[in-house]
């Protein structure tokens, strides 16, 4: 070996030893939160303690990129084929070849894929490819779970062509063994663990809120807090962030709030009614990590959801430049609200939002990556790991914690 190979040789090693490491595999016993960065919607896969896999929206949204984050990990696939790919990887580490469950939390397209004329078609039926679909194109999905399945008629029927190409997707699922349903607000059974429910009995999901029916915390029963459609005028109707679909994952002592689009904006006062992000927060009660609703903007995350949830960790599913709004990190933090220590993680942090919000930006802790969960086996104590967006390496570039868990398992 000459010199020159011999220095290489060793630099090379010397790189090895210094690069940010893997993440580790998922192991049984183990939940485990992804959120994914793709730059373009949330996407948010769950890995429960027995492998049984939940997909929480796949967004693939179109838009003037001087507002938009860079696409990750870049432009050279559609947003949806790499949270597809993403997916793909954490199944290889379950063993097992399809995804359980997606649930859409609500039809816009930054949570399930922008549909357009020059969308390609899909190979497996008469519809195009983004987001949810193109996940579908590359891991078969037992079932999916949507807010308004099977009419798509709450609180008024849709046309877009971004709605009846989902319609398309549902109706031909059934011939490839895809069941569909309808998100049960209340439901405590909906979203069960698939492969070995009985080796994990602290581990639970519930059914929070959905189309302005909340959990009333008793049983399986849920509450409207909507008025009747038919009593409002249209242009006061809800709407579609409004109706979208919450859940509380608990395991052991630990627990995570997901809401979606929630939004607590009342119109100044005039609809009272059209905050149900405060009553979802508090039916969900106490979490350790919650999802910022919205991402984060200016309508969501109000004083209400901040105090009833008090979680130790937010993250915040950016992607625009209006994500978040300065008023909403200002709650975030405040000890007003509530006491103690808090963390918050972004998943793509647009440079004009970080100059915008500079006075509370630097107490970030992410501003761009793939912010993962990892709750250990009992849901004792959790992690939080930033992993490295700009390719398929699964790098871990930070990770905080253990935090001890605090919400109970109720």
């Amino acid at each position: 070996m000459d010199r020159l190979t011999f220095l290489t040789a060793i630099a090379s090693t010397a790189l090895a030893a210094n690069a940010p490491p893997a993440a580790r595999p998922w192991s049984r016993g183990s939940l485990e939160i992804h959120h994914i960065s793709a730059g373009r919607g949330n996407a948010t896969l769950c890995v429960f303690p027995d492998g049984t896999t939940l997909l929480i929206d796949a967004g693939a949204v179109r838009g003037n990129p001087a507002l938009l984050a860079p696409l990750r990990p870049d432009g050279s696939r559609r947003p949806g084929e790499w949270i597809g790919r993403y997916v793909q990887r954490r199944l290889a580490e379950t063993g097992l070849p399809a995804l359980d469950v997606a649930l859409l939390t609500h039809f816009h397209p930054d949570h399930m894929g922008d549909i357009t004329d020059d969308s390609p078609r899909s190979r497996l039926g008469p519809y195009r490819l983004s987001g949810i679909t193109d996940v579908a194109e590359l891991v078969p999905i037992r079932r999916m779970i949507d807010r308004d399945y099977p009419r798509y008629d709450y609180p008024a029927t849709r046309h877009d062509a971004t709605m009846e190409n989902y319609r398309a997707f549902v109706a031909s699922g059934a011939g490839r063994g895809m069941r569909t349903e309808r998100f049960a607000a209340g439901s405590s059974r909906q979203l069960r663990l698939q492969h070995a429910a009985a080796a994990f009995p602290s581990f639970a999901v519930r059914n929070v809120a959905a189309n302005g029916e909340v959990w009333s915390g008793r049983g399986d029963t849920a509450l409207p807090h909507f008025p009747s459609p038919g009593s409002l005028r249209p242009e006061d109707l809800p709407d579609e962030n409004m109706c979208s679909c919450a859940l509380k994952i608990a395991f052991g002592p630990f627990a995570y709030f997901a809401g979606g689009d929630l939004t607590d904006a009342t119109a100044d006062g005039d609809l009272p009614w059209r905050d149900v992000e405060t009553p979802a927060a508090q039916a969900a009660g106490h979490v350790d990590v919650a999802a910022v609703d919205h991402h984060g903007y200016y309508d969501a995350a109000g004083a209400g959801f901040v105090r009833a949830l008090r979680p130790r960790v937010f993250v915040i599913q950016a992607w625009h430049v209006t994500h978040p709004a300065l008023s909403t990190l200002d709650r975030l933090y405040s000890t007003r609200l509530y006491a103690g220590e808090r963390d918050v993680f972004v998943t793509a942090l647009v440079p004009a939002s970080a100059a915008v919000n500079e006075r509370l930006t630097g107490r970030l802790r992410s501003t761009s990556g793939h912010v993962v969960v990892r709750i250990a086996p009992g849901g004792r104590t959790y992690q939080v790991d930033v992993v490295d967006d700009r390719d398929e390496s699964d790098r871990v570039l930070a990770t905080f914690g253990p935090f001890d868990s605090t919400a109970g398992s109720g």
